[in-house]
């Protein structure tokens, strides 16, 4: 049996696309997932399954959202394992613990890939902010108190490449490791 996480982009965020993380839970149980749990109220959701369908996961997610909550949700399923493999390529520079810098990784949803995101982005502004790619998530940190100077932060959430993308900090993205 294999561990997952699921990432559903743009849940319970200022007040839109409410979810209920308790409800939410259940849902997941009834896809015959198991040992199913949430993490923070921000679409995070870790199951098991015997099964090792990704797509199949995404679409049965996906659809149960629609159904249940009447929403269109972007999902990005990924195993346990590929999080610890991108955990430890992150560069020497992400997820240090430096309380100024604030690190995000972000998940590249298919079949978008890098060149697209960075093609609607562009350059980070480099004395704001770093970026690296490693497969399909970007390593991103900034200096939390020139944020909005920043390139990337207006652009991940406003360019037409943003419904492609879920964002999680590095903490929140170990915690899920551990659990």
């Amino acid at each position: 049996m294999k561990r997952y996480a699921a990432f559903l982009r743009g849940i319970n965020i200022s007040g839109k696309n409410k979810v209920p993380m308790a409800e939410l839970k259940k849902r997941f149980e009834k896809l015959s997932f198991k040992e199913v749990k949430t993490y923070l109220n921000s679409g995070n959701v870790l199951f098991s399954s015997e099964e090792e369908n990704i797509p199949e996961f995404v679409e049965q997610i996906e659809g149960m959202i629609k159904q249940q909550f009447g929403l269109t949700i972007p999902v990005l399923v990924i195993t346990i394992e590929n999080l610890k493999d991108i955990l430890n390529h992150a560069p020497n520079w992400w997820g240090n613990d430096n309380k100024e810098i604030y690190d995000n990784l972000i998940f590249i949803m298919p079949p978008a890939k890098f060149s697209d995101v960075y093609a609607a982005i562009g350059e980070p502004k480099k004395e704001l902010e770093k970026i690296e790619n490693y497969k399909d998530v970007i390593f991103w940190s900034f200096y939390r108190k020139d944020y909005q100077k920043t390139n990337w932060w207006s652009k991940t959430a406003n360019a037409g490449i943003s419904i492609k993308l879920t964002i999680r900090t590095a903490n929140t993205i170990r915690k899920i490791v551990g659990m």
